[in-house]
C-alpha cells in the first residue's frame, strides 16, 4: 500500500472515531461502519484491523471503560470481517448490505452478551427476549448512523481515489482476494 493512501486511510478511521467524542444520540456511532471501512480498504490485513481497533481503543480512553468491553471489540473484530465483501468490488447496494448486516450482529451479540450476563434478565427465553426489545431504539439509532458513517467514509475516499489517482488501490490479485457476491 502506498504510504499517502495508508495516511488517509489512518486519517479517516481515527476521524471518524473521534467522533465518538462529540455529543450524540445514545448508539449514534461510527462503530461497524469503523470496522467494515477498515477491512475494506486497507491492502494489510493486520493494518485492516489494527488501525481501527487503536481508533476505537483510544476513543475508549477518552471516553473511559465499561463493562462488556471484550464482547464490544470481539464484535468489531467479526463485524470487521464483512469488509471482505467489498474488497474487490465497491458498489453503494453492496456497501449499504454489508454495513446493515454489520449492525445487525453487532446488535444481536452485544444485547446478547448483556442478557448472558445475567444481572438486568432473567436467563429465559422470555429474558432474552425482553432484552432485544428493550434494544429496539437503540438499533435505530445504530442502523442511521452506520450507514451515515459508511457514506462519508467511503463517499470520501471513493471522491479522493477519483480526483488523486494515486490514492487508488491496487488490483488485487489471487486466493487472499476472492470474495463471494451478495
Amino acid at each position: 500500500m502506498n504510504r499517502t493512501r495508508f495516511a488517509l486511510l489512518t486519517a479517516m478511521v481515527l476521524a471518524a472515531a473521534a467522533s465518538r467524542l462529540l455529543p450524540h444520540a445514545p448508539n449514534f456511532t461510527p462503530i461497524a461502519a469503523l470496522a467494515v471501512f477498515g477491512v475494506a480498504t486497507f491492502d494489510d490485513v493486520r493494518a485492516a484491523y489494527v488501525v481501527p481497533l487503536l481508533g476505537l481503543f483510544a476513543s475508549d480512553c477518552a471516553l473511559g471503560f465499561y463493562p462488556g468491553m471484550a464482547v464490544v471489540y470481539g464484535s468489531f473484530v467479526l463485524v470487521g470481517s464483512l469488509g471482505y465483501f467489498l474488497r474487490r468490488r465497491r458498489t453503494v447496494a453492496r456497501t449499504v448490505a454489508v454495513t446493515l448486516a454489520g449492525a445487525g450482529a453487532f446488535f444481536a451479540i452485544t444485547n446478547f452478551a448483556v442478557w448472558a450476563q445475567g444481572q438486568l434478565y432473567p436467563q429465559t427465553a422470555a429474558g432474552l427476549l425482553a432484552c432485544y426489545v428493550a434494544a429496539i431504539p437503540f438499533l435505530r439509532n445504530t442502523l442511521s448512523s452506520d450507514l451515515l458513517y459508511s457514506l462519508l467514509l467511503f463517499g470520501a475516499l471513493a471522491c479522493a481515489e477519483r480526483w488523486w489517482p494515486a490514492l487508488r488501490a491496487p488490483v488485487r490479485r489471487g486466493l487472499a482476494t476472492v470474495s463471494l457476491s451478495i
